[in-house]
C-alpha cells in the first residue's frame, strides 16, 4: 500500500493536549512500564499490540541496517501489524529493494509506503536542492510531516531505538509518552546491545541490508549518507561535515530532535 501525503499543518502545529489528558496518558505509560519492566522484547511487543492500555499501534521502520531484527520480532508476534515505511524519494535503490525483500520474506501483510505528495514536493523543492540550503527543512518535508499524518490514526508507534545509541537515549524505557502528540512510543529493543542484534540476525538467518557490507553501518537518504571508515563512529557517515545528527521524527524535552538512527 502506498500513501501519498501532503502536510497541511506547519511545523509546531500539533495541537497541545490539556494537562489532565497528558497526565492520564502518562499514567497509562507508567502502568505499562511497571507491568513489563522485567520482560523481554517479545513480551513488550505482545503487550503493545494486545494490551488495551497501549491502544492502536503501528510500527515505523526505515528498513535500514538493523531494522530486520525488530521487523522479524513484529512478524513473529503479529505480521498484520501496520508497518510504516517513509520513502523520501532520496533513498538508496538498495534500500527500496531491501524493503520489498524483507517484507516478502517476513510475510508482513500491511506495509504502508508513505510519501509526500509529488505536487507539494514540486512546490517546495522543485529541483531537489532544498537539502543544500536547509537540511532540516528537507527532512521535515520528506519525512517528518508525512510521518505525522500517517500516524494520525494510531495511539502509538513501535520504534527501534536503543539505549546505547546516544546520550539522549541512555535512560530509554520500553514505553514512553510523546507529550507533543499524546502518542505512546514503544521501544522493545531499548536494552539490546549491538552484539545482541547481530546474534539475533544470525540465529534467525535474516537478510542483511546490502549496503552494510559496503561500509554503510547507518543508512539514510543517499545524498546525505557516506561510507564510514574503520574506527569511525557508525553514524559518522550521516550528514558528514554538517552540524546535524538527527532527522526530526522524535521529540525530546519538547523539541523535535533530528534523529537519523535507523529504526
Amino acid at each position: 500500500m502506498t500513501l501519498h501525503l501532503s502536510p497541511n499543518t506547519p511545523a509546531g502545529g500539533i495541537p497541545a493536549l490539556p494537562p489532565e489528558e497528558l497526565a492520564a496518558r502518562q499514567a497509562r505509560v507508567d502502568a505499562l512500564n511497571a507491568r513489563y519492566r522485567h520482560h523481554g522484547a517479545t513480551a513488550v511487543l505482545e503487550g503493545a499490540l494486545r494490551d488495551p492500555e497501549a491502544g492502536r499501534i503501528a510500527m515505523v521502520s526505515s528498513f535500514g541496517a538493523e531494522s530486520v531484527a525488530l521487523l522479524h520480532l513484529v512478524a513473529v508476534v503479529d505480521r498484520t501489524t501496520p508497518v510504516l515505511f517513509i520513502d523520501t524519494r532520496l533513498l538508496f535503490a538498495e534500500t527500496l529493494e531491501y524493503q520489498l525483500e524483507v517484507s516478502e520474506r517476513l510475510r508482513l501483510s500491511d506495509v504502508r509506503v508513505i510519501r509526500t505528495d509529488e505536487a507539494l514536493l514540486q512546490s517546495r523543492d522543485p529541483y531537489g536542492a532544498l537539502r543544500f540550503s536547509d537540511q532540516d527543512a528537507c527532512c521535515a518535508l520528506r519525512k517528518t510531516f508525512p510521518l505525522e499524518q500517517a500516524l494520525a490514526g494510531f495511539d502509538g508507534w513501535i520504534t527501534g531505538r536503543k539505549r546505547y545509541q546516544s546520550k539522549t537515549r541512555a535512560g530509554l524505557e520500553f514505553f514512553e509518552l510523546e507529550e507533543e502528540t499524546g502518542r505512546i512510543k514503544v521501544n522493545p529493543m531499548a536494552h539490546w546491545a549491538p552484539e545482541d542484534i547481530g546474534a539475533y540476525m544470525d540465529e534467525n538467518r535474516l537478510p542483511r541490508h546490502p549496503l552494510v557490507a559496503q561500509g554503510y553501518p547507518s543508512i539514510g537518504c543517499a545524498p546525505c549518507t557516506s561510507k564510514v571508515a574503520p574506527g569511525e563512529d557508525p553514524r559518522a557517515g550521516r550528514w558528514r561535515g554538517e552540524d546535524k545528527v538527527e532527522c526530526g521524527i522524535h521529540f525530546v524535552n519538547g523539541e523535535a530532535v533530528r534523529e537519523g538512527q535507523s529504526q
